[in-house]
């Protein structure tokens, strides 16, 4: 089997090395994916400057770009996040904003620049909502251009109003880490299909 490599973008609203739900479920995935041969480093999104745009570099310091780079080395991507209000965390629809810069971009045969790369949800949160931030950032991540595994997301969903947090459990609840072992096992399985037989060129 060919090596593969995963990014996890934890868009936490918690700066390192603050402890955050998003981060802890974004490495049991890591580590799902490394028992199908998928290496993965972690990016915590709001440790770097990314600013507000659509653009591939805002300028003035902007480190979207070093992110971008990581991006496109990435067989895998990614995205998890809290809920918070029923939506998905501010740093993730920034993150999904710049990514929209990608659309402009194409490879040498004039393909959109994502076009081969698979796609990752996980939501975490004390509150309704997974349901619907998954399908938002899967319809924004397949129109820029990532493919999507089947059952490629996973959640954790508390008891509303309770205040445990997916960082305060004991252990993995069962159907999570059923869950993230399914999504590990089909986005690498995809990745490598996509990595043999790349889509179509214009």
């Amino acid at each position: 089997m060919a090596s593969l490599h995963a990014v996890a973008l934890v868009c936490t609203l918690k700066k390192s090395p603050g402890e955050s739900s998003s981060d802890r479920i974004a490495r049991q995935l890591l580590a799902e994916l490394g028992e199908h041969d998928v290496s993965g480093e972690v990016i915590r999104v709001v440790d770097h400057d990314i600013r507000p745009g659509v653009s591939a570099d805002e300028g003035d310091g902007d480190q979207c770009p070093q992110i971008c780079e990581r991006i496109e080395s990435a067989d895998i991507v990614l995205v998890a996040t809290p809920t918070w209000l029923g939506h998905m965390s501010s740093v993730a629809q920034r993150t999904l904003e710049r990514l929209d810069s990608a659309l402009s971009e194409t490879d040498s045969q004039g393909r959109p620049a994502m076009f081969g790369k698979v796609a990752l949800a996980a939501v975490v949160g004390n509150e309704d909502g997974a349901h619907k931030i998954v399908a938002d950032l899967f319809q924004g991540l397949n129109d820029i251009g990532f493919t999507l595994p089947a059952q490629g997301a996973t959640y954790w969903n508390g008891e509303a109003m309770s205040g445990v947090d997916y960082l305060d459990l004991d252990s993995t609840p069962k159907a999570v880490a059923s869950t993230n072992a399914t999504a590990a096992r089909n986005a690498a399985h995809l990745a490598r299909m996509l990595r043999a037989e790349q889509y179509p060129a214009e």
